[in-house]
Order: C-alpha cells, then sequence, then structure tokens
C-alpha cells in the first residue's frame, strides 16, 4: 500500500475548508472529514469535496448497536468515500455488521478502519476513567486484534504503537496514525506523539495531520515538508 498524507480538514464550515483547499490549485491532498465539518455542512459536504478530485477519510466513529451501524454504514456506503471508521470497542460483532453495511452490492466499499484508544488519552486517563486496567500498549494490541477477528482494514493508532500492530496483525494491516508534531513544535492536547519522519520509519500507512498544517501561516509548504518526511522518508529541520 502506498503511503500517503492525510489532512484533517477540521473546519467548522463549507467556505472555510473550500477556501483552504484551493490553496493547493491543481494539487489534490487526501483529506480528513470530521464531525464538526459533516454535522455543520452534511452528506453533501462530503460529494462537494470528492468532486474536487480529493480522496476523503470520513472520520465519524461509529460506536452503538451492530443493526444501527450497520445501516448507518449502508448510507455512508454511498458517499463514495475511500475510508471509514468506527470505534473498537464497540465488538467485533458491531464491527462485522459495519462490515456488512459499508459493502455495495458489486462487492466494492471503502477501507474500514478501527479506533483504538484515541491519541488525547494518557495512560492515567486510561485506568483512572476508562477503568482498564491493562497497559495502554496492551489495550491497543487488544483492539487490533478483534479488528483482525471482525474482518476489517485496519485501525487508527497513535504512532508509538504502529510497528507493533504491524507485528501483531501483519504487514498487510493497515495503520492510521494521527498525533503528527513536528520537532519543536506544540504538542496541544495529543499525548501520544511522533515526528512525521519518526512515523514513516515506524511503518505507519497513512498519518492524519491536522493543526500543524491547517493553522499554518503556509499549508502548502507545511503538507510538502510532510510528504517529503513521511512518504520520502527526509528528515526536515
Amino acid at each position: 500500500m502506498k503511503k500517503d498524507v492525510i489532512i484533517a480538514c477540521d473546519f467548522p464550515s463549507k467556505k472555510d475548508v473550500m477556501d483552504f483547499l484551493n490553496l493547493f490549485g491543481q494539487k489534490k491532498p487526501f483529506v480528513k472529514i470530521g464531525m464538526e465539518l459533516f454535522y455543520a455542512e452534511g452528506p453533501d459536504i462530503v460529494r462537494d469535496i470528492k468532486e474536487k478530485g480529493h480522496k476523503i477519510f470520513l472520520d465519524l466513529k461509529l460506536h452503538d448497536i451492530p443493526n444501527t451501524v450497520e445501516r448507518a454504514m449502508r448510507s455512508l456506503s454511498l458517499l463514495d468515500v475511500d475510508m471509514v471508521n468506527l470505534h473498537t470497542s464497540g465488538t467485533v460483532k458491531m464491527m462485522q455488521a459495519a462490515l456488512k453495511g459499508l459493502t455495495r452490492e458489486d462487492g466494492t466499499r471503502p477501507l474500514l478502519i478501527g479506533v483504538t484508544q484515541l491519541t488525547s488519552t494518557n495512560e492515567s486517563e486510561l485506568h483512572e476513567q476508562l477503568m482498564i486496567n491493562s497497559s495502554m500498549d496492551n489495550t491497543v494490541m487488544h483492539y487490533a486484534k478483534l479488528a483482525v477477528t471482525a474482518g476489517i482494514d485496519g485501525v487508527v493508532c497513535s504512532p508509538l504503537e504502529a510497528e507493533k500492530v504491524k507485528n501483531t496483525c501483519g504487514k498487510s494491516f493497515v495503520t492510521v496514525t494521527p498525533g503528527i508534531r513536528f520537532k519543536h513544535s506544540r504538542q496541544d492536547d495529543q499525548s501520544r506523539i511522533t515526528t512525521p519522519y519518526q512515523a514513516s520509519k515506524i511503518g505507519c500507512d497513512f498519518i492524519v495531520v491536522g493543526r500543524p498544517i491547517t493553522q499554518s501561516d503556509d499549508p502548502v509548504g507545511v503538507y510538502r515538508r510532510c510528504i517529503e518526511e513521511f512518504v520520502y522518508g527526509k528528515e526536515t529541520q
């Protein structure tokens, strides 16, 4: 699978995201549409961005009873996105239902990725608030193995866990990793992070980069820097 950088387009409106994407001219970066934009603009924002030629990761993190998730995925499959996700903690049965709903009549479907633990969650919160006694590492591996059992394509995890996920679940099992920051940059609300270059060396398949690009004075330049580090493995300063 070809590695790629996904830009998290966490904008409040269609105008904001379209103004941002127009900065890239003929380049068509892979983009993530999350809850903020999808809930504000509805399914049409997906169609509009797809019409511009972008690949889309629809990041809605579904988590509900299996029947509800299956029906929701059936609706999302009509949007022609390239990747969608759910929470692996919804159980194998829920993930299998999602897979069934996402698969179109012709057998095609987007990649289906399961969220293990959010990269904003740290070890202390895992134990004290979520009441999970295992380590973060063991918890992520457990959820990843559930995803394999369910037959979905991969997981969202922090880059710190991606290499072990690959070793545990197989090299073809997809890892999508947020929590990406450059050296000496702000950590924001992310707890488990690394640089694009380090993520490349670890073996991540996709990195998701939001604020370092979208809040930069030079979004296109920062995106190119991410490509240089992650796709081509060239460390920048």
